[in-house]
């Protein structure tokens, strides 16, 4: 199964007044696991930045301008998304962004059920508490120290932790048993698991000088020697 983590920063928070956006971020899961690839893009906008924006991500609109504009990258992102479902933490926010650049240059958009929405599986787990990707990494004490400012591919790939989090760990499909055994029923197994003892003992590897050595030592130490206690000579 092949998945997508994905981020977007912008200028604002509506395309249709006329925002646009600036970075996209993604990093592939395969099987819930990350397989390494990862894509990163500036965007010329095209218009100036609100200083409000400057201020989560740091892009000003002079660093942007040598960056191409979306229309001639939107074919290289949609092959690098291809079919997969894209993990997004508030898809509300950027799929709306992505679909209107891509409607502005005539490109196929994105149906919002491929969206997996990691802020909606957090309000639902986790009812009444924070569920900013900050709160969440506090949680699950995910490290995001160097996360300064907001960076697409940086906040992608903390999501990428913190969805495999939120759906159980990073193999929640794990089984140890054949049949559908529950979570909780591999973890009573697991727990009870005992070693059985080997049909036939391995050889000692003590040399018979060394054995006689450790007698000597232990009887010098008298009937309370420890090893005496437990029956070892």
């Amino acid at each position: 199964m092949r998945e997508i983590v994905l981020d977007t920063e912008t200028t604002g928070f509506d395309p249709k007044t006329g925002d646009r956006m600036v970075e996209i971020g993604a990093v592939e899961l395969i099987n819930h696991m990350p397989s390494g690839k990862t894509y990163h893009q500036y965007i010329n906008p095209e218009r100036d930045m609100p200083q409000s924006a400057f201020e989560v991500h740091g892009l000003s609109a002079e660093f942007l301008r040598d960056y191409p504009v979306f229309r001639d990258i939107a074919a290289g992102f949609l092959d690098f998304i291809a079919d997969a479902r894209l993990v997004i933490h508030n898809a509300k926010f950027d799929v709306p962004f992505l679909n209107a650049e891509l409607e502005w240059c005539k490109m196929p958009t994105i149906p919002f059920e491929r969206a997996i929405d990691t802020l909606d599986i957090a309000r639902k787990k986790y009812p009444g508490s924070p569920a900013s990707l900050d709160a969440l990494c506090r949680r699950f004490g995910i490290d995001n120290s160097h996360r300064t400012l907001h960076g697409a591919l940086l906040d992608s790939e903390i999501l990428a932790e913190v969805y495999l989090e939120l759906i159980g760990g990073r193999q929640p499909g794990l089984v140890l048993s054949s049949g559908r055994a529950s979570r909780d029923t591999i973890t009573a197994e697991a727990r009870s698991w005992r070693p059985e003892p080997r049909p036939v003992p391995l050889p000692s590897r003590l040399k018979k000088e060394e054995a006689d050595a450790h007698a000597a030592f232990v009887e010098q130490l008298g009937d309370g020697a420890i090893w005496k206690k437990a029956g070892v000579s």
